[in-house]
């Protein structure tokens, strides 16, 4: 298992009391997968231990991850969906225990941006952290999932290149998410990230749009985020200085 330091920053809205379920737990940083470092250095076992919802990748950048109601899963790049072994480990990962301090239903939308204009509407405050579930009918939906990796690891916008898409229609299941804050650029996607996974467990992966037939939505606030930062050479020699938007842009935001 790779070295990681546990470094814990407190965001915090003192009107409200701190607890497991109030706390967004992050490995790594999405700067560091941008540039590459897919080696995992948190296994799912200890992952569990902090979260029992959300999203990742797992080690060599194997797939997209999402876990719900305690179930961590994997879709390979053939859009294939495996449950994931406690040994196993992830380069990123972002989870939480799920409760919900908001629900409510959803309109019809027929875009993804629709959608997260619908949870903004009701989320509250766009400086805090908020774990999203949405379940329901959903027209179409537009994943992707991308190929394991081999050493030396190219960086993010390279391996999308040859990204696994899938088109469904008429489909049931549960997007799984966050939206974070816009102050958290290079730490994680600031706004939304949602992974999905299809009602009978058989497909799912990382969202890029999607039309919501009709569905209910989850809300989690979460206020505060403690990082679990690798400790090993490839993240300590890598050059933090400068953050690429662009790359961040075109290969984790809801986009075709």
């Amino acid at each position: 298992m790779k070295l990681f330091t546990r470094v814990s920053l407190f965001l915090t809205c003192l009107a409200a009391p701190l607890h497991a379920g109030d706390t967004l737990v992050q490995v790594s940083t999405i700067d560091a997968l941008i540039k590459g470092i897919y080696d995992g250095g948190v296994s799912f076992g200890d992952l569990k231990k902090v979260g029992d919802f959300g999203i990742g990748t797992l080690d060599d950048l194997n797939g997209e991850m999402l876990a719900l109601d305690g179930e961590f899963l994997q879709v390979t790049s053939d859009g294939k969906v495996h449950p994931i072994a406690d040994n196993v480990e992830t380069p990123f990962a972002a989870v939480t225990f799920f409760k919900e301090d908001k629900g409510f239903q959803m309109e019809p939308s027929k875009t993804v941006a629709e959608l997260q204009a619908a949870v903004d509407a009701k989320a509250g405050s766009p400086n805090l952290f908020y774990a999203v579930k949405i379940t329901g009918t959903f027209a179409t939906m537009s994943l992707r999932s991308v190929p394991k990796q081999k050493q030396p690891y190219p960086p993010l916008p390279e391996v999308v290149k040859a990204q696994a898409r899938f088109e469904l229609k008429e489909v049931k299941g549960t997007l799984v998410g966050f939206r974070c804050p816009p102050f958290v650029k290079g730490v994680n996607v600031p706004g939304y990230h949602f992974h999905f996974i299809s009602e009978d467990k058989q497909t799912g992966g990382h969202v890029l749009e999607c039309a919501l037939t009709s569905g209910t939505a989850s809300v989690d606030v979460l206020e505060n985020l403690k990082l679990l930062l690798p400790g090993d050479k490839a993240f300590l020699d890598a050059d933090f200085s400068t953050h690429d938007e662009k790359s961040v842009e075109a290969v984790e935001k809801l986009k075709k």
